[in-house]
């Protein structure tokens, strides 16, 4: 098939990128197949109207990534296909960092990554959804709790499409790496109860700007009840009020930010006087205070899973491990 290109004169978008972006696409989709010849430069400025050095570069920067090849009098051949993967993620926090990473860090050199951002916004998510369709190899997208989710994700090929983190609107069969957020949270409660037992009350600060799913504040009530343990939810963080011999479960690092600094005007020191767990671990937490207890899923292994998606498309259903990393705040 005979590759053709008219840059869009009205695109923020360099007339190099556009046409960097449109061989990939031909050659993703098999329209250009290892061995074959891309247009020569001069027939491609003729067709295209674009000039000499704007082909120039659009056909370097394909030999530098190793797509394409330049054989002296012959012209650019297609060495080897490039596979372009979606991933949609939440929000870019400390922990999502690992999480990308550890993607990027797996994927081989031919596989490039458009990494986009929701932030818990309906009209968003749909809207680069909608623009994104037939465009990418693989999705990999983190979605969220709305009803017209499910009908935007099904819009997607599901064999390309894989959903992380939160399993919430994934269908049968739909290729899935997840936490989970419930049961997972009462063992990992239970595991550390010898470090609990001492406090007189568990306080779980849930903002109610959150997203983070409700189930795993109804797991620590239920834990709190089998055990004994008295246990209150904070929902305005401008209502804490820190008090001798209550452990905080603290689910917002900016709320773990107003715990720490509270406590520290009041001269509380940490786990001699009171107690922190913080949801979802991030390289710096083992050095706050000597060391912040969380309970973490491991997004360095969620990043390696989601790649191996990435490059082979292979159906995963694979419960990422959530484990308590006691350090010195219990």
């Amino acid at each position: 098939m005979k590759f053709s290109f008219k840059p869009n004169l009205d695109s923020r978008v360099s007339k190099v990128q556009q046409l960097v972006d449109s061989l990939l696409r031909s050659i993703n989709f098999k329209m250009l197949r290892e061995g074959d010849a891309l247009p020569s430069v001069n027939d491609l400025m003729k067709e295209s109207g674009l000039s000499r050095d704007t082909v120039f570069k659009s056909y370097s920067e394909l030999k530098r990534r190793g797509i394409v090849e330049a054989i002296p009098n012959k012209g650019y051949f297609v060495t080897r296909s490039q596979k372009q993967v979606f991933l949609f993620l939440d929000t870019f926090k400390a922990y999502k960092e690992v999480l990308y990473n550890s993607f990027k860090q797996s994927l081989p050199k031919n596989v490039m990554v458009d990494i986009n951002f929701h932030h818990y916004n309906y009209e968003l998510f749909e809207s680069i959804i909608r623009n994104s369709i037939g465009k990418f190899n693989s999705y990999i997208i983190m979605n969220f709790d709305h009803p017209k989710i499910p009908a935007i994700i099904n819009e997607i090929n599901p064999d390309k499409l894989l959903l992380i983190d939160w399993p919430i609107n994934a269908g049968p069969g739909q290729a899935r790496v997840y936490q989970d957020f419930g049961e997972s949270v009462y063992r990992c409660l239970a595991s550390g109860w010898h470090l609990l037992r001492k406090y007189t009350e568990l306080v779980c600060v849930y903002p109610e700007y959150t997203f983070h799913p409700v189930e795993s504040v109804e797991n620590v009530s239920r834990f709190c009840e089998d055990n004994n343990l008295d246990c209150s939810i904070l929902y305005d963080i401008n209502d804490l009020d820190i008090q001798i011999g209550k452990v905080y479960f603290v689910f917002e690092d900016i709320d773990l930010a107003a715990v720490l600094e509270q406590a520290n005007r009041k001269k509380f020191k940490l786990r001699e006087d009171y107690g922190i767990i913080s949801y979802n671990d991030t390289p710096m937490k083992k050095f706050i205070s000597d060391g912040i207890s969380v309970i973490s899923t491991d997004f360095k292994l969620m990043g390696q899973k989601a790649a191996e998606f990435a490059i082979s498309n292979n159906k995963l259903d694979y419960l990422v491990p959530t484990e308590l990393i006691i350090r010195e705040s219990l």
